[in-house]
């Protein structure tokens, strides 16, 4: 069953930058990176769509090294799941947008 939502903006970036497993601050810099430095996470908002990212079964926070203070996360089955969901929601955006603007009519 497909679940259905609206991530924002934040989480899209997120969860497209766990696709390998990073720190936080590595989240940062790749969300900044994607966006062409249009997002740029605080440390708070970040860490707190990590939290319920987590609570929610969406990514895993990994094992980390005795006395590290990083903790890596790492996008889930059901994660990537959300992912693809809302890239298939996003690409029909913007072949409907295109579609409007280009004059054309959907079939009846």
């Amino acid at each position: 069953m497909q679940e259905s939502m609206v991530l924002t903006e934040a989480s899209y970036y997120i969860l497209l930058a766990l696709y390998n497993p990073q720190h936080g601050y590595g989240i940062m810099q790749e969300v900044e990176y994607l966006s062409r430095g249009r997002v740029r996470l605080a440390a708070g908002t970040l860490y707190g769509a990590l939290t319920s990212m987590v609570d929610k079964g969406w990514i895993i926070p990994l094992p980390s090294e005795e006395g590290s203070r990083k903790k890596n996360y790492q996008i889930t089955s059901k994660g990537l799941e959300i992912l693809k969901n809302e890239v298939e929601r996003l690409r029909e955006l913007l072949l409907n947008g295109d579609m409007i603007l280009k004059g054309e009519k959907k079939d009846e």
